[in-house]
């Protein structure tokens, strides 16, 4: 036994979702690690498990009902919203997150919900479809500014034999994010970390779009170094075929000005991260219908240039994280354009690399960077992308001032 939860209470809200079955493993990894587990089924969970499995793992009794005589006698869905540490909702359906952030209370599930105070994790879990739907999208963002903490979804088959993000974090993954935020470690312990990553694709009509190339590889993996150091990170992230980093929030979004909104309303932050290769233009009119080939030239693209999300937030006077770092990916006179570049935006650091092509860096899995400050210059050899990522988040701890706990 792990006792790394040891006298934590957690109480589980299971949501009405086939992913309901992984629930009653997560409350075992749970009770492994020391908690206490109380659950709430909804009705919907009721559905694919039953209140008594869910008793019989928990050993404590399991809650469905919002009018329960004996337990509102005391008034039990407020107790219910005290008695723990941390409310862990898993499966969070479609239905019970637009609730949470619409503020609805209509069962005990979402009442409980609202009338808490306590720390939230919600382990999504839907039909891609319903995943990637803007509602859905808008919802998350909701949660995320309100300080609900999130794991997953993990991309892959579905239900519906379908294949694509929406699946249910692992128990085990969800067992270490509850960790994470009730029995934190690391340099970062306590800080709010915003990471940029990936591409932006600006659109010149529905089918056909603008972007830099980028796979996010860096950015995603320095999102998960910030989590593994205990902080709260929100990872702001463009189109990428990368599975989301466990423990950590990510916002997915297409386009420059996108990017930028999220990465405001994530704000404030103790450390911002810019990683992500922005695209410098769009167009200014995009076409809403697909532009046809009739044998002529391609008319001309009047383009615009997007906004600086490195240099918005850098110079910002109102919420501008502590410690701002940029990238910049070049092809050549990498550590002069960085200079440049980090007097130009008023950041703090910049981490600068050539991406030519024979450098293999653009889509590959190792990178090797220079660190650009007003101090001088510091030249890391050829690493793994992931040891870039845990370099500098351990850089970053220094820079804080934070010591490891």
């Amino acid at each position: 036994m792990n006792p790394s939860l040891q006298a934590k209470r957690i109480l589980l809200v299971i949501g009405g979702g086939i992913a309901a079955y992984k629930s009653l493993d997560l409350i075992r990894r749970l009770r492994e690690r020391g908690a206490t587990v109380r659950c709430i089924l909804t009705k919907g969970a009721g559905e694919f498990v039953t209140p008594l499995a869910a008793s019989a793992l928990s050993g404590q009794r399991s809650h469905t009902d919002l009018f329960d005589r004996e337990d509102e006698a005391d008034i039990g869905h407020i107790r219910l919203a005290r008695d723990a540490d941390l409310i862990v909702v898993a499966p969070a359906t479609a239905n019970l997150m637009a609730k949470m952030a619409g503020g609805h209370a209509d069962d005990l599930a979402s009442t409980v919900l609202l009338a808490t105070t306590l720390p939230i994790l919600i382990a999504p879990a839907m039909n891609v479809r319903m995943w990637l739907h803007p509602a859905t999208a808008r919802n998350l963002a909701a949660l995320t500014r309100d300080g609900v903490h999130s794991v997953g979804p993990n991309e892959g088959a579905m239900a519906e034999a379908e294949f694509g993000p929406g699946r249910m974090a692992e128990p085990l993954e969800i067992a270490a994010a509850v960790e994470r935020l009730l029995a934190p470690s690391g340099p970062l312990l306590g800080k709010h970390v915003v990471v940029t990553s990936g591409p932006t694709h600006e659109p010149i009509d529905p089918v056909r779009y603008i972007a830099n190339r980028s796979s996010g590889k860096q950015g995603h993996a320095i999102a998960a170094a910030a989590a593994a150091a205990g902080a709260r990170v929100t990872l702001v992230s463009g189109p990428v075929a990368l599975p989301d980093p466990p423990g950590v929030t990510t916002l997915h979004v297409e386009s420059a000005r996108e990017m930028l909104q999220a990465v405001e309303g994530a704000l404030p932050a103790d450390i911002g991260i810019f990683a992500a290769a922005v695209a410098d233009w769009r167009v200014a009119e995009a076409g809403t219908h697909k532009m046809k080939k009739d044998g002529n030239a391609l008319p001309p693209l009047a383009l615009v240039e997007n906004p600086d999300i490195l240099a918005t937030i850098a110079q910002s006077r109102e919420g501008r994280p502590p410690l701002v770092v940029g990238f910049a990916a070049e092809t050549r006179n990498v550590v002069e354009y960085a200079r440049r570049k980090l007097e130009k935006k008023g950041c703090d650091l910049i981490v600068a690399n050539d991406v030519s092509a024979e450098t293999g860096v653009m889509g590959g899995d190792s990178n090797t960077v220079h660190l650009v400050t007003r101090d001088g210059v510091d030249t890391w050899p050829t690493l793994s992308k992931a040891d870039v990522a845990r370099q500098l988040i351990a850089h970053l701890g220094t820079l804080m001032g934070a010591a490891p706990r």
